[in-house]
Parts: C-alpha cells; sequence; structure tokens
C-alpha cells in the first residue's frame, strides 16, 4: 500500500501494535494471494483495513455504529469482536474511500465468515488467524494447510474456533456455522449449495 495516509490514519484510529498486525495480515494476504494466484491489489487492501473498525475508544464505535445506523443482530450486539468487523466495513467505505464490493465484504467477513466467501473474503480470513505473531497449538499446522488448501484451513480453523467458543459458552454466530457447513459439503461431497 503506497497511499502513507492511509496507515498514518489507520495506525492513529487502531493503535500502534493493532496496525503492525494489520500490516502482517496484508503482507500474509499478499503472500497467500501469489501463491494461489487471486487478485494482490484487493486483498492488500482488505488485509491492511480488516480491523479499521477495532477503535481504540469502544465508546466512539458503538457512536459510531448509531451514527452510521447499523442494526446489529442479536449476537452481534453485545460482542465487540464482531462489531468492529461490521463497523470496520462501513468505515473503509466512507472514511477510507474504498468502494471495492469484494473488499469491503472481506473486511465485513473477516471475523465470521460466510457462505460463499470468494476468494478474497477466504485470503483476509486465514491471513487475520496465521499471520506471523500468531501464536497458539495448530497454527502451525493451518499455515502449512493455507498454501495447500485454503478452503480446508478455513474449514479446520472455524472448527477450533467453535470448539472454544462451546468450551466457553459463548454465543456462535450462525455466518459461521453455514460458513463451515458449506465449506464441510464442499470438502465431503463437492456441493456448494
Amino acid at each position: 500500500m503506497k497511499d502513507r495516509w492511509i496507515h498514518e490514519k489507520l495506525e492513529a484510529d487502531i493503535g500502534h501494535d493493532r496496525y503492525l498486525h494489520s500490516v502482517r495480515v496484508m503482507e500474509t494476504c499478499i503472500d497467500l494471494a501469489r501463491h494461489h494466484g487471486y487478485h494482490v491489489e484487493k486483498v492488500a487492501i482488505a488485509g491492511l483495513l480488516h480491523d479499521c473498525g477495532r477503535l481504540l475508544d469502544v465508546k466512539r464505535m458503538l457512536k459510531l455504529i448509531g451514527d452510521f445506523d447499523i442494526i446489529l443482530d442479536s449476537i452481534a450486539r453485545d460482542n465487540t469482536g464482531l462489531i468492529h468487523a461490521i463497523l470496520g466495513e462501513e468505515l473503509a467505505r466512507r472514511e477510507y474511500h474504498i468502494g471495492d464490493v469484494e473488499v469491503l465484504n472481506a473486511i465485513r467477513f473477516h471475523t465470521t465468515g460466510r457462505e460463499n466467501m470468494n476468494s478474497t473474503e477466504k485470503i483476509v480470513y486465514i491471513a487475520d488467524i496465521i499471520e506471523p505473531n500468531r501464536n497458539f497449538p495448530g497454527v502451525e499446522n493451518i499455515r502449512d494447510m493455507a498454501y495447500r488448501d485454503i478452503d480446508g484451513s478455513i474449514l479446520h480453523s472455524m472448527e477450533g474456533t467453535l470448539k472454544f467458543l462451546i468450551e466457553t459458552s459463548a454465543p456462535i454466530h450462525l455466518d459461521t456455522i453455514r460458513a463451515r457447513n458449506q465449506l464441510l459439503r464442499l470438502k465431503k461431497w463437492g456441493d456448494t449449495r
């Protein structure tokens, strides 16, 4: 990303550490896109801006949700981890002047995934999970898999996330369940309905 103002604004809005994470996600997106033959420019900007809604000031996040007339579903309403992706889509459109629907959707669904994810969405989703500073049991396996089988790596990652959410009695967003079920059908039967 050559537009320095985007980097400066992003770092000011989300803080230095989160900005560095976003740069690592962008770099991972670029690497995965090149490896798989996907559109590098789209994944680069989506990767960089994927957390643009994770503002330092949670009160400001909630105010902007209201200002932008964003309607949150019952699962997202009480979860800033989900809110930031929904807000991020709108901030990318309004404040970073992003008009590309693929990029906006990649930002919007980078936490939950969804059915019928396109290549940009898939790359950003998995890059956020496997960027070099991520360190959790099984991350190396997911990293390796992302270069061999992007759908398989997403499915494996989602299943780990679902186990964690169940173990911690956390709500599970229906987009994740639908995405997981579609990927499972695709893996088992080649069926994408």
